[in-house]
């Protein structure tokens, strides 16, 4: 009896102390964000929405990547383009599901897809491969709030001056008025959106290509579509231009040439003993773009001649499975329903590669220097 009272008494203790400790936290965390009004209030947000956002803001202690008092560090969570195997990431019945899908969306926002290419000059198939990679065409929808994300990341985060600067920025966009607080959601690592803005990439890209004059990436199809054109656009996406062609290598060929700095026009590649995969044919405007080789599972898997609109892709999100992955969806959208023959060939490529890179690249170890990430 004595024991089981004890013991009692202890667990209250426990509670108690936690529950002080919880309070203390909460008491520091909201000193800290009022420590932020003054930079707040440098970019032109207001007191009211400011107010508004971190009034009753607490920190959320269940996202990855915190370094919290007294607890063991735990793993990265990391986004699957840099944790998972090629060919966990490259699952042809993903492809082949949001391919379908993607095809259905091509039609509805033909118009506005059009509309997108004649004014960024990104090719339609490619941003709606983004859409689908991104957020599975809007199904995995965001559940956290954007706002408390960013603050416990810039608090508690691993990199704190980089997601201060992303909290700022957010509540410069609620100042603006472009989105409601409660429809501000966001993924674990504050990306935001059909096509997964942080912040800064909202504040640089955002379009209100809908002209309802918002820019709004949550809600409007047309909206995210143009955002991630126009951010595409802006890293150096060249109108016209494939994102890559599947090549067969000369015999014996030395893979330390496989680098991106290492370009000669297409043409030249050709010349060389480079040959387009199924019996394309290049044309003279094709063979004048600048490519690099790229081998992603070296000389046992599918080789690449990757133009500027493979580097395009890569900066949206720094991982060449990423960059395989859309550009091969892209791909897919296109064909699907066109042609069984090239959609045939197309799925050998997936398999290719997944067998290839899993066999010489057990994992992928790639820094990302962008922090999207779908919802976890």
């Amino acid at each position: 009896m004595r024991r089981a009272a004890a013991a009692a008494f202890l667990g209250l203790l426990v509670v108690a102390a936690c529950v002080q400790w919880a309070s203390a936290a909460d008491a520091a965390f909201q000193a800290w964000l009022q420590s932020l009004w003054p930079q707040a209030q440098a970019l032109g947000v207001s007191r009211a929405t400011f107010d508004l956002a971190t009034r009753d803001l607490e920190p959320d202690l269940s996202l990855p990547d915190l370094v919290l008092p007294g607890r063991p560090q735990q793993p990265a969570a990391g986004q699957p383009e840099f944790v998972q195997t090629p060919a966990d990431y490259l699952k042809e019945p993903t492809i082949d599901r949001l391919a379908v899908e993607g095809r259905k969306f091509y039609d509805p926002y033909r118009d506005t897809l059009t509309a997108i290419e004649r004014q960024f000059g990104v090719d339609p198939a490619v941003v709606l491969a983004i859409f689908g990679r991104e957020t599975d065409y809007g199904r995995a929808r965001d559940s956290r709030n954007a706002l408390r994300v960013l603050a416990t990341q810039a608090y508690l985060g691993k990199r704190k001056d980089k997601f201060r600067q992303e909290f700022l920025l957010a509540l410069q966009i609620l100042d603006g008025g472009q989105i409601k607080l409660a429809d501000m959601r966001s993924s674990w690592a504050g990306a935001m959106g059909l096509t997964q803005f942080l912040p800064s990439d909202y504040l640089k890209y955002a379009v209100d290509f809908d002209g309802d004059g918002r820019a709004d990436i949550w809600k409007s199809v047309p909206d995210a579509l143009a955002s991630a054109a126009k951010q595409l656009l802006d890293k150096g996406w060249q109108r016209g231009v494939h994102w890559a062609y599947e090549v067969r290598p000369p015999p014996g060929v030395d893979c330390t040439i496989g680098v991106a700095d290492n370009t000669l026009p297409l043409g030249e590649w050709v010349k060389r003993g480079f040959v387009p995969a199924y019996d394309r044919k290049i044309s003279a405007a094709e063979g004048a773009e600048p490519a690099s080789l790229l081998q992603p599972a070296g000389i046992y898997g599918p080789a690449f001649l990757a133009t500027k609109n493979y580097f395009a892709i890569k900066e949206y999100n720094f991982s060449d499975l990423y960059v395989l992955f859309v550009g091969h969806l892209s791909d897919r959208i296109l064909i699907q329903g066109h042609s069984k023959r090239l959609g045939a060939k197309s799925r050998s490529f997936q398999a290719q590669i997944s067998t290839a890179c899993s066999k010489f690249l057990p994992r992928v170890a790639t820094t990302t220097t962008r922090s999207t990430a779908r919802s976890a």
